[in-house]
């Protein structure tokens, strides 16, 4: 039988600390996914509380004065670890923007699949982008840096201790969109090259063979030659994963730094 003692004010610490790690994990890449189980997040995230939990001892009393200010750090606490999520998010985002562009520009935009883990319409090159940068994340220690970041940010903002800085996250937020475009398009530029030489190629045919129809003849040249130059740009990828991992960490870490 477990018989374990623990005042009131020990368990109100334990819920700020739980609502700061379910916020995370409700929008962290990898945790977020909907094909992951609730009860398995749920129990993650439970686990973790209590390590952080008894990690952190001692203890400080949380001052409010009313049902509703203790409502209100929840509310602040779970909003912080969802920019924490949020912020590595927004890099692994690029990949599907990324293969959108490449089915626009091979002919497959019109071929959506329905997503499982985000249960939107995805283009099928974004999401062969997301799982496969997604994998070599994984491989390459994500889920170690994002547990870590969220185990140090309890020392950078205490419990009931973030102060939102809008002006300081709105230009993080700025500044990394300015360049989700480019991004997006260094990811996709060999494809994007051969094809633009392929279209400069058809229009040549065109004009010297008026009666030979391009557009049919183009429509399947684009997709095969889209999938032979994806397959053999595939040793690229772990250089995109190591450059969204390093965007990564960017970004948590200025979002971080904008709740000091």
């Amino acid at each position: 039988m477990i018989d374990h003692v623990f005042s009131l004010v020990e368990l109100e610490y334990f819920l700020l600390i739980l609502s700061r790690i379910m916020g995370f994990i409700t929008a962290a890449p990898f945790f977020s996914m909907n094909n992951i189980p609730r009860r398995v997040r749920t129990g993650l995230g439970i686990f973790i509380a209590m390590l952080l939990y008894h990690i952190s001892l001692p203890h400080g009393a949380v001052s409010y004065e009313t049902v509703w200010g203790y409502a209100i750090i929840v509310m602040k606490e779970a909003v912080t670890g969802i920019m924490i999520g949020f912020g590595a998010q927004i890099c692994t985002t690029v990949v599907t923007f990324a293969g959108m562009i490449i089915d626009m520009n091979i002919g497959l935009s019109m071929v959506n699949m329905m997503d499982p883990t985000t249960r939107q319409n995805s283009s099928i090159s974004g999401m062969y982008l997301q799982y496969t940068t997604t994998l070599m994340l994984l491989v390459g220690g994500m889920y170690q840096f994002l547990l870590g970041a969220l185990a140090d940010s309890f020392e950078l903002i205490p419990i009931n201790g973030a102060i939102f800085h809008t002006d300081e996250l709105t230009a993080d937020l700025i500044r990394f969109l300015s360049e989700y475009i480019i991004i997006g398009f260094r990811i996709c530029l060999p494809i994007f090259a051969v094809v633009m030489i392929l279209n400069a190629i058809l229009g040549i045919l065109a004009k010297a063979a008026p009666q030979l129809n391009m557009f049919t003849v183009g429509i399947q040249l684009k997709i095969l030659v889209g999938l032979m130059v994806m397959f053999l740009t595939y040793a690229m990828l772990p250089g995109v994963a190591d450059f969204i991992f390093r965007e990564m960490k960017v970004m948590v870490t200025r979002f971080v730094e904008g709740m000091l």
